[in-house]
Formats: structure tokens, C-alpha cells, sequence
């Protein structure tokens, strides 16, 4: 077994390339220079430790050096040498990778803790959050979340304004609206004002944000055929903001994105608010929270003296297809269910009329653009 061979060597401070021999001792290495024989460095072999390279070359440094010092050995056969003798080489090199499988199983560990974080504990740990986010905030991140829906909705094809209401020809029906939203926002006595939009969609629908603000797309207007019909699906939305459903539906759809903007340093970016706004946009609630919105909904319809089971009347016309995708849901599972629940609850409206009938008019006008 060859005990001497060649190699460089950097000694960690002046950063020269030196050429050396090398000599493998019973208990160390030494170093000399290859040119005058001047010994460089004597290493214990206890003390060699292993260093990345490039394939066929053994590059050592020494462990607990002051100075990153390197030692490269190209000759395939002494550095077998060197590995039989300093035993150290092996075990260290075992040991790195050992530590490098270690990191690598943490890493992947982390990311499928992640992962099920979001699959499992996010939407449990929304649902207990949403209850507890300052008013204050929800606004700032239903305002946010506005932002984006009010993107992804006003596609500018119509060449009218995305809001019905504001024309002279819509302003009577803007005033008919904000006659029933305000008999609902006064019986519902909410912690937060209401904001109504009506937007110039044709999709039959209507969804809450966090915050406060429902929005009505006009193929529900058009839908309806009566005011109750109309206030019932009003006080559902109501339900949802008194509930805080789109706080914690935000929550739910957002969460692993903030989990990993946390990671990718995107903590603050907008990613997170795009992904709640097509949630508003596309997810449906769970059937439990749809059933509260309901139950709410009725109540309201019922404290005013008018007909909760008109909100029963219009989900089946339009077979559930209210909140909160864009797309009616034409064959909704839950929508018969949902209107017998209606019918148990509900009472015949006694009350005061909601509109009248040029008030109602004007109201299925709102988006005519006149």
C-alpha cells in the first residue's frame, strides 16, 4: 500500500495553489511542499474530516482548524491509502451523510406537516379564529377581498358601469333597495353597517364578504317575483355577516397560503387575498352553514312581519344556485332539504309590505341603464 503521493494543497489563509507530497505516518499526514520538501502541515489522522468535491477527487480538511485549509488527493490509489489509515475519512464521511439524510427527512417531514396542517388543522383553527378577529381587521380584509372580486367580476364587456343604481334611470331602484336592506338592518341590529352592491351580472346569485358588504348579481333581481322573495335572500346574506362565514371561509381557503408565505417569504404578499377572493367566488359553504344562514334568514323575515317561506320559494326556482359560486348549481343536493327546512320555521308575512308597486318596479329595474 502506497504511503506517499502527491496532491494540493491551500493552507486557508494566503489562498495559493501548492503543489505537495504527502506522506501517511503511523498517527499522521504530512505535508510538504513538492518543490524545496519544506513540511506545510502535519495533520493527526484522527483529526481528518471529509469535504465536498467533485467526483474521483478526496479533498480533506481538518477538523477544528482556525483556518479553512484544504487538502486535495487526485491519485485514485493513495487515496484509498489515506482512507485505510485515517479511519477518521470514513466515519466522517458516513456521518455527513447521515447528517444530510437527516436534513433532508426533517425537510420533507416539515413540508407534510405543513400539508396536513392545512388539510386538517387550518379549517379547525379558523373556525375558532374567525369569532375573534377584531372588527377592525375584518374590514380591512373584506375591503381586500373586494378588491379582487370586484376584478375578477367587472369584465367591462357590457360597456356600462360594473354598480346598477347610479343612472338616472336606476336611482329609484337604488332607493327601493336601500328601503328593504335598511327594514332588515335595523330588525338584524348587526355589530357592522351593511354595504349593498348590485352588480351587472347576469348569474342569478348573491354572496356575502367579510365585513359587511353583499353583493347581488342582477339575474337574481330578474329571478325574483316578489319583494319577500328578494328580502329573504338579502337576509340570508345578513346571516352569513352576523355569523362571520366569510371571515372564516377566507380563513379556511387562505390559511395554507399564509402556512406557506411564512416559508417562501411571501407572508404579506397578495397572493393569499387572491385565493380568498375566488373562494367567495367559487366555494360553497358546508350544509351546516348553510342551514344557519337559512334559519337566520327566516327569523329576520319573521321579527319583520313578513313571509320567511318566500326564501324557500325562490331557492327552488333557481335550485340553490344562491352563494357563493359565480355558476348556478342547476342540480344542488341540498335544496329540497333546505326549503322543507324553510317551510317548518317559517310563518305567513303579516306585516307591512316591504315595497310597493312602483317602489317593486323600479327595484327590477336597477340595472335598465336608462
Amino acid at each position: 500500500m502506497s504511503t506517499r503521493g502527491t496532491g494540493i494543497y491551500f493552507d486557508g489563509v494566503a489562498g495559493a495553489r501548492n503543489e505537495v507530497t504527502i506522506e501517511l505516518e503511523q498517527a499522521t499526514l504530512v505535508v510538504r511542499g513538492a518543490a524545496d520538501g519544506d513540511m506545510l502541515a502535519r495533520w493527526p489522522h484522527d483529526e481528518l474530516e471529509p469535504v465536498s468535491a467533485p467526483s474521483g477527487m478526496l479533498r480533506l480538511g481538518r477538523v477544528g482548524s482556525p483556518v479553512p485549509a484544504r487538502l486535495e488527493i487526485r491519485d485514485v490509489a493513495f487515496a484509498v491509502a489515506v482512507r485505510a489509515l485515517a479511519t477518521g475519512v470514513d466515519r466522517r464521511t458516513r456521518e455527513s451523510r447521515r447528517g444530510r439524510v437527516k436534513v433532508v427527512a426533517w425537510s420533507v417531514a416539515a413540508v407534510a406537516s405543513l400539508l396536513v396542517l392545512g388539510i386538517f388543522g387550518v379549517p379547525a383553527v379558523a373556525s375558532r379564529l374567525a369569532p375573534l378577529v377584531p372588527l377592525t381587521v375584518e374590514h380591512k380584509l373584506g375591503r381586500a377581498v373586494d378588491v379582487q372580486v370586484r376584478q375578477m367580476l367587472d369584465t367591462g364587456k357590457s360597456g356600462q358601469p360594473f354598480e346598477c343604481g347610479a343612472a338616472p334611470g336606476e336611482r329609484a331602484g337604488r332607493a327601493a333597495l336601500d328601503k328593504v336592506v335598511g327594514r332588515l338592518e335595523a330588525a338584524a341590529a348587526l355589530a357592522v353597517p351593511l354595504h349593498v352592491t348590485v352588480a351587472r351580472r347576469r348569474e342569478a346569485n348573491a354572496f356575502a364578504l367579510p365585513g359587511g358588504a353583499i353583493y347581488v348579481l342582477a339575474g337574481l333581481i330578474d329571478r325574483t317575483e316578489r319583494p319577500d322573495e328578494f328580502a329573504g335572500v338579502i337576509a340570508h346574506e345578513i346571516g352569513h355577516v352576523a355569523h362571520r362565514d366569510g371571515t372564516r371561509s377566507v380563513l379556511q381557503s387562505a390559511g395554507l397560503s399564509f402556512l406557506f408565505g411564512l416559508v417562501l417569504g411571501d407572508f404579506v404578499g397578495g397572493t393569499a387575498v387572491l385565493i380568498a377572493a375566488r373562494s367567495v367566488l367559487s366555494s360553497a359553504y358546508s350544509r351546516e352553514v348553510e342551514a344557519s344562514a337559512d334559519t337566520f334568514s327566516v327569523d329576520l323575515m319573521n321579527r319583520i312581519g313578513r313571509d320567511g317561506r318566500a326564501l324557500g320559494v325562490i331557492l327552488d326556482r333557481i335550485a340553490g344556485a344562491i352563494e357563493p359560486g359565480v355558476q348556478a348549481l342547476a342540480d344542488h343536493p341540498d335544496t329540497r332539504a333546505r326549503v322543507v327546512a324553510i317551510g317548518q320555521i317559517a310563518t305567513p308575512g303579516s306585516g307591512a309590505a316591504l315595497l310597493d308597486g312602483p317602489e317593486w318596479t323600479a327595484l327590477k329595474q336597477i340595472c335598465a341603464g336608462r
